[in-house]
């Protein structure tokens, strides 16, 4: 299958592909995600397919306006209604009860919930206009590192996929924060993202919690990124705190490392092969997961990847750089 390159200007071929219930990735803000028409299964079971994806991971459902969750659910609280208001279009995915079954258990995985997010990305809004509502994981090999550029997924996706909508860089780069509203009683992260805690509670009065559950191999995942081993790359990755990368370095080998750190550590180390996370928490996340793939292509043995403590008062991006690091690096960390 040849994997086409869809622009703006072609975006109505991109929108007829997924109207045939052909796959198309789309860019948003957070990462690419891999798109088909949400109530067509045959589409939607070809997204599995094509990341190899374990098929009782729930997919979020991707719309270009809120009013569109009124096919799906009638639970359009005044608290669901001020998050919406609030926060979308943006990075805030939120999981409701359904009050039907126009979307098929390959979408929920099985569950009476569907996560609904509206994207802060022009082209994929109006994309979505022409198709409706879109599944959209994200549009790389199921446990790699999630893709924020047009090549980052074609090179996880030429041939398994009829095209991709190229819409530059991600601006966020980490997916979407995942709230659960399904308990009226509180609002649960189960995934976290750009909007933390302080910025949820900020506009609704019920309480804001992050989700405490270790999830076991045989419980089903409400959301995505709970379950299974998400965002690593080929080569083994380690977390280091700042102050202990020159003892990391000794510990596994010149020259045979690659850091993934921000601007001042990397001056440290002129020598050392390295890609820069910046000088902001913004662009660690941003540049996260680019520079996980591009220190696994240059071919060292161990990728010592820059962590930030989470404290209690740890903004929302702070976690989810976190979560996805620890993640892809198994819970590996460096202790001098």
């Amino acid at each position: 299958m040849e994997t086409k390159r869809y622009t703006k200007e072609s975006i109505d071929q991109a929108a007829e592909q997924l109207k045939n219930g052909e796959v198309v990735a789309f860019p948003t803000e957070t990462v690419y995600g891999l798109g088909a028409c949400a109530e067509n299964e045959a589409a939607v079971k070809k997204v599995y397919l094509a990341k190899g994806r374990p098929s009782d991971n729930p997919l979020i459902v991707h719309i270009a306006k809120p009013e569109d969750i009124l096919s799906y659910t009638d639970d359009f609280s005044l608290v669901t209604k001020t998050l919406m208001d609030t926060f979308w279009p943006g990075p805030l995915t939120i999981i409701l009860p359904l009050k039907n079954q126009r979307l098929s258990k390959t979408v929920t995985g099985g569950l009476d919930t569907c996560a609904f997010r509206m994207p802060d990305k022009a082209l994929t809004l109006q994309l979505l206009e022409k198709t409706g509502p879109l599944v959209g994981p994200s549009a790389n090999t199921s446990g790699k590192p999630s893709p924020t550029t047009f090549d980052h997924v074609y090179h996880d996706l030429a041939g398994k996929v009829t095209g991709i909508l190229d819409g530059g860089e991600c601006q966020v780069g980490v997916e979407s924060t995942v709230i659960d509203l399904s308990n009226e009683e509180e609002i649960v992260i189960l995934r976290p993202g750009k909007i933390g805690v302080e910025e949820l509670q900020q506009v609704v009065d019920v309480p804001v919690v992050y989700d405490q559950t270790i999830l076991g191999e045989k419980g089903i995942p409400k959301a995505p990124g709970m379950k299974y081993r998400h965002y690593s790359p080929t080569t083994p990755v380690v977390m280091v705190e700042k102050k202990d990368f020159a003892q990391a370095i000794k510990h596994y080998g010149k020259e045979k490392v690659a850091l993934l750190a921000s601007d001042d550590v990397i001056a440290q180390f002129p020598n050392e092969k390295a890609f820069s996370l910046g000088n902001t928490l913004q662009e660690a996340a941003q540049r996260l997961f680019a520079g996980l793939r591009t220190c696994d292509e240059w071919g060292v043995e161990t990728i010592l990847a820059e962590a930030f403590p989470i404290e209690e008062e740890s903004a929302g991006i702070q976690r989810a750089y976190m979560n996805r690091l620890e993640k892809a690096a198994g819970g590996n960390q460096f202790l001098a």
